[in-house]
């Protein structure tokens, strides 16, 4: 491919400001067609970002010929059947995070794509951000010695519409949508980069509880984890704090120091070695998914490789899988 034209199929909050305009911004890449289930919601945000086409079908703008990649900004409910349907159309398919809603319907996409030999990319966009890549930087440089262990915490307060007498809480805490609910969302993230920087993860087990009743899906989760390297893991997430209580911190411990940093809402990276003591301030760039895109294009012109495919993108599905014992 000389061009990258993408189709996208969702119009939701992520493709808004995260991922949809840096489809266009990407050198030899543009954004040529949009669907939504809504002709109104459709039509409004291809004309906001300067679209030339809108559909209402999956099958029409997978079918559109000048569509040659379909981004699926949709629920992971849906993955599976869209991208299996735009790899048999020859479509290189880039997939937002997770990449489905468990490990075995990861393994079938991935199938998809190795009969068809259409690419498939998964929206773990973080192993291209600055404020990453620099964090791996540091590993690797090994500024705190040889990893021994990793902690993670993710304590967060309820959204307003899981709560109160009129309480709708939204897809990703429903189970037969999202494949589990806020851990699920947001632990796929923090697997995908852990494994990235430390190798594979061989063992997790863990804990998954509802404990507030504000819907279906675990609210807070226990997990440890063993990397194949030898180094070890341990997380806590939970939903239903209060506010006072946020918190989104983890640390890599090594033999000469550790290393604090956020996966989600802060933009600092504190090192306290032995031989090293610093900060690191790295904001995120407007559109966070943009350099992984830009990433994707490369490989698909043949200049380039993408560090986040489908195969990647499956093992944080499996790590979740084995902690909720699913």
């Amino acid at each position: 491919m000389k061009q990258i034209k993408w189709g996208m199929i969702g119009c939701g909050n992520v493709t808004e400001k995260k991922s949809g305009p840096a489809f266009s911004k990407v050198p030899n890449s543009s954004l040529v067609a949009v669907m939504g289930r809504s002709a109104e919601k459709a039509a409004d945000y291809a004309q906001r970002h300067g679209v030339s086409k809108w559909y209402t079908s999956v099958d029409d703008l997978i079918n559109d010929p000048e569509v040659n990649a379909v981004y699926i900004a949709t629920p992971p409910d849906v993955h599976l059947e869209y991208a299996t349907k735009a790899m048999k159309a020859g479509k290189a398919v880039y997939v937002e995070k997770p990449m489905a809603r468990n490990a075995a319907e990861c393994e079938a996409m991935n199938q998809v794509s190795r009969e068809t030999g259409v690419p498939l990319f998964v929206a773990y966009y973080r192993r291209t951000l600055p404020y990453f890549v620099k964090l791996k930087e540091l590993i690797d440089q090994k500024v705190i010695g040889d990893i021994r262990l990793v902690t993670i915490q993710i304590h967060y307060n309820p959204y307003s519409e899981e709560i109160g007498e009129n309480a709708q809480p939204r897809w990703r805490v429903d189970p037969e949508i999202s494949g589990g609910g806020h851990f699920h969302d947001l632990a796929s993230h923090q697997f995908d980069f852990l494994e990235y920087v430390l190798g594979p993860i061989k063992t997790a087990k863990g804990i998954a509880r509802n404990q507030a009743g504000l819907y279906e899906a675990d609210d807070i989760v226990v997990a440890n984890f063993e990397f194949e390297s030898g180094v070890l893991g341990t997380g806590s997430w939970c939903y239903t704090l209060n506010k006072e209580q946020r918190l989104d911190e983890a640390q890599l411990i090594g033999s000469k120091g550790k290393i604090t940093f956020s996966f989600f809402e802060r933009f600092t990276i504190k090192v306290e070695a032995v031989d090293a003591m610093g900060e690191y301030l790295i904001p995120y760039p407007d559109h966070v998914q943009q350099p992984l895109i830009d990433t994707i294009v490369q490989e698909l012109r043949g200049e380039g490789t993408c560090p986040s495919t489908g195969e990647t993108g499956a093992r944080s599905n499996a790590i979740m899988d084995q902690i909720t014992a699913k």
